[in-house]
């Protein structure tokens, strides 16, 4: 629930716990704006607010489904400077994306992680119900392969960001994310599925 900034006082507490943590972030912007009308905190700058006060592993953030628009010609550039892995959309068109797990899985290693998602990384034919979709975005079973991609990692937390109901009549949007999040809770460590 909540808009991005959500994701903030979330790994501040859990660094004030586990030191910082990796990071499987699944949207279509990489949120590290820095100010938006003169202020500093917003749904577009969270991961910028967590890597100025430490909170993140940045060698083991992944970035994932990153698309759209930007200000900049280079605009994944901060996130590369602070050793993010940017994984732009069109790197996950038209496959499975088992085997970049894979690799999150070998980078995330054994330390604490977190998984923030934003249901505007699924493209809007699937969730329309967001404040800032954008075209040309991951399909719910890429979704899926994101997250059971995670089974077995050191998962200290997670969440499901930006759905707004009111922009989807249809209720899929929330459907969809209500599913996510079940398949968070089904990844955590310790929990038994079949």
């Amino acid at each position: 629930g909540g808009d991005h900034t959500i994701t903030y006082p979330i790994l501040q507490a859990l660094a004030a716990k586990h030191g910082p943590v990796g990071l499987v972030h699944v949207d279509a912007h990489t949120d590290t704006g820095d100010t938006a009308l003169g202020e500093r905190i917003y749904h577009g700058s969270p991961f910028r607010r967590c890597v100025e006060e430490g909170l993140l592993d940045c060698g083991r953030v992944v970035q994932i489904g990153i698309r759209g628009s930007s200000y900049d010609p280079d605009p994944h550039k901060y996130c590369r400077e602070q050793g993010f892995r940017v994984v732009p959309v069109e790197e996950c068109w038209m496959k499975s994306l088992e085997p970049l797990m894979r690799e999150v899985r070998a980078q995330m290693g054994d330390k604490p992680m977190y998984i923030s998602f934003d249901i505007d990384g699924l493209d809007p034919a699937y969730a329309p119900g967001t404040g800032t979709p954008e075209i040309a975005g991951l399909t719910p079973a890429q979704a899926l392969e994101i997250i059971r991609g995670c089974k077995g990692l050191n998962i200290v937390g997670c969440d499901l960001v930006e759905v707004a109901p009111m922009y989807d009549v249809s209720g899929n949007t929330a459907l969809l994310g209500a599913n996510l999040l079940f398949e968070m809770l089904c990844v955590l460590p310790g929990v038994k599925t079949l």
